[in-house]
């Protein structure tokens, strides 16, 4: 592990089949110091990068840059008609925090993954992939949780960094698909962060084109970063391909 805070080692993958355009290879960098501190990771997430369980990571891929990385400044956050609606029409729902990990979190993640993403990477879902990808070493993983007439119908695995959160991963009931629960959960994640003086909500990879990973624009304004650094955006997207 690398003594001084302020740097960090960087490798690279090798090519390998790329999760979200099956004809497309992926390759990603990959930080190399095994336990990172709170605002050293808070400044690589501004730099790209996330984590999957201990490992921090971009996208680097030589023929492709559709992954790009999406932030939400919390202060400037406005509610669209739709997502005003989407609060009111989930008012009977309960909202809880805790650092916890619960048996009932993988039950609800099982079946989410069975129903939703059955054809993806994550399939099938097992409880050592569960606690693979989401906890870690370094940081305390948040879990938002949402419970109607007590049961739990949806999750929101969450970073809390000094000045910012990260969206890690969220899942839901399946059957509840009306209540759009994955929206509710990323406007009680933009609720929250700003309740506890956060700047940022990191929303990971922004990926235009893809029929389940382009909703993030829906949420404005945003910041998406480019060449230039981090470019604002709070005009309306035409035609969003997915509203979670």
């Amino acid at each position: 592990m690398n003594s001084d805070p302020q740097t960090v080692a960087v490798g690279i993958t090798p090519e390998f089949s790329c999760s979200y355009f099956a004809e497309r290879q992926e390759q990603l960098l990959v930080i190399k110091q095994e336990l990172l501190q709170l605002p050293l990771y808070e400044r690589l997430l501004a730099m790209g990068f996330r984590r999957s369980g201990d490992a921090v990571y971009r996208p680097r891929c030589p023929n492709c840059d559709a992954c790009q990385s999406l932030r939400i400044p919390l202060t400037d956050f406005t509610l669209s008609k739709r997502q005003k609606r989407t609060l009111a029409h989930n008012r009977d729902i309960e909202v809880r925090v805790t650092n916890s990990y619960s048996p009932v979190h993988y039950a609800l993640y099982d079946r989410y993954i069975r129903a939703r993403h059955h054809d993806g990477s994550m399939y099938p879902p097992t409880p050592e992939q569960y606690q693979h990808f989401l906890q870690c070493q370094w940081i305390t993983p948040h879990f938002i949780e949402l419970y109607l007439d007590k049961q739990l119908v949806g999750v929101a695995v969450t970073d809390i960094l000094p000045d910012s959160l990260s969206a890690v991963y969220s899942y839901f009931e399946p059957e509840m698909e009306k209540r759009s629960l994955g929206a509710l959960m990323i406007l009680h994640q933009c609720r929250l962060g700003k309740c506890w003086g956060k700047q940022y909500l990191y929303m990971g990879y922004q990926i235009d084109n893809h029929p389940k990973m382009g909703y993030k624009r829906l949420y404005r304004p945003y910041e998406i970063l480019t060449e230039l650094g981090w470019q604002k955006n709070d005009c309306p997207d035409a035609n969003p391909l997915h509203t979670r």
